[in-house]
């Protein structure tokens, strides 16, 4: 499980070991070696229809893994897969060596999968076969036990007292043959999830929210991945700082090279060129008649990529300086959902009232039942019913609403009355 930019960090940092008590630190176990040894990687079809034969004949849940190259290829397939099931050991699949894993799945069947992050790890195994008929997510589940910390080294801490190393999470899996250190940390990976699993399913059940858990990883099944991005090249960083259509059309075109370059060399797209030196270059000729001679950057880093693509970038510049207007991109996106929140009081003060009210009941029953206040609602769900809905919604019109949505029932039999009441409270008017 490949970690992202912007994911939960699964290792123990030194600011989070001082959290724990140091008798607690001191009786962690460390997780080192496989307890079967590290398997062979899976490399042909013959390997993989014995690893189905071995997983289909094994009992119980199966834990499974997959390990990315984010940040090293372009786009998020697996380069990994980790299987893990009683009676049939750990077993280690290459993906791009057998890119048909269906065998796999068929000899899995409808039995249980273990994933820790399953949004992470559900639509690279997709792509390659593997789709599971029913799961349960540790970390989600973490989540909902009120675990102040869940990722995955710091779970396997707290409920199993091992510890478990994370040194290879960021590396490029892409590589081969892959180095025996990675494999013993993947295979270490898949290894605990069956008993971790077991623990924090206790967990649930003595805290009465079993029932929660299950309605949400059912949710997860039909999880695809996120909904693509209208203009992805809105996102690029730093382009808060480009000022005018023009600027804004010089980084799309810039996105949208570096995004063809990468893909043609199965990169990274900030590998190409960062998205510091696009909007670098965009702000340096936003407001050009004429395309540069040369472009460049102060910064060595950003500099060396940018003379790498001299004459690439300059066409590219070139090409967004001669767009007719009407080619130009706009400034801002005409708005899709509810407006930003710090807006709300200007205009639409009784909505706002109801925002800060709602926030406040949701807050304290978070803290009441121990489970974030994200997981009791999504923020955006909240959002768009309170500017969205009706002027004094009964308990049962907002949980309507907020099912249509995709609230699960659980959500909205907590959070549907507090909703409702923040509502009375701040009538239209």
């Amino acid at each position: 499980m490949t970690a992202e930019p912007n994911e939960p960090a699964d290792d123990l940092g030194d600011d989070q070991a001082a959290d724990l008590a140091p008798d607690a630190a001191a009786e962690l176990v460390p997780l080192t070696h496989p307890r079967d040894g590290v398997p062979d990687v899976v490399v042909d079809e013959r390997a993989l229809m014995r690893a189905a034969e071995a997983i289909g004949n094994g009992t119980g849940p199966v834990g499974i893994d997959a390990e990315r190259a984010s940040g090293y290829r372009y786009g998020q397939r697996a380069y990994l897969v980790q299987v893990r099931r009683e009676g049939s050991g750990s077993w280690l699949i290459d993906p791009i060596a057998c890119p048909d894993l269906s065998p796999v799945g068929e000899a899995i069947g409808d039995a249980e999968w273990i994933l820790h992050a399953a949004t992470q790890d559900l639509p690279c195994l997709a792509e390659v076969g593997l789709r599971p008929q029913s799961l349960f997510d540790t970390e989600l589940g973490g989540r909902l036990a009120g675990l102040p910390r869940v990722g995955l080294g710091a779970m396997v801490e707290h409920y199993l007292g091992l510890q478990l190393a994370k040194e290879h999470s960021a590396v490029d899996w892409s590589v081969r043959p892959l180095p025996e250190p990675w494999l013993r940390y993947a295979a270490l990976d898949v290894e605990v999830l069956v008993d971790l699993r077991d623990a924090v399913a206790a967990e649930l059940a003595s805290q009465g929210k079993a029932a929660w858990a299950a309605e949400e990883f059912t949710h997860l099944l039909d999880f695809t991945g996120p909904e693509p991005r209208v203009d992805p090249w809105r996102r690029t960083s730093g382009m808060h700082k480009v000022r005018g259509r023009r600027g804004l059309a010089i980084v799309r075109e810039l996105w949208l090279w570096r995004d063809a370059v990468a893909q043609q060399r199965d990169t990274s797209p900030g590998r190409v060129l960062p998205d510091a030196a696009i909007s670098e270059i965009a702000i340096a000729n936003q407001r050009a008649t004429k395309p540069p001679r040369t472009v460049g950057s102060a910064e060595p880093r950003l500099a060396r990529s940018v003379r790498r693509h001299q004459e690439a970038i300059i066409e590219v510049v070139a090409r967004a300086l001669a767009l007719p207007d009407d080619e130009l991109p706009v400034l801002a996106l005409p708005p899709s959902g509810p407006p930003p929140p710090k807006a709300w009081a200007d205009r639409d003060p009784v909505a706002a009232a109801r925002l800060a009210r709602a926030r406040e009941l949701l807050g304290a029953i978070s803290e009441e039942l121990a489970v974030p206040v994200e997981n009791l609602l999504t923020p955006d769900l909240l959002r768009r019913f309170l500017w969205e809905g009706p002027a004094a919604p009964s308990t049962s019109e907002v949980a309507e609403a907020l099912s249509a949505m995709g609230a699960r029932r659980w959500q909205t039999t907590i959070t549907a009355p507090l909703i409702s009441l923040a509502c009375s409270e701040n009538p239209p008017a």
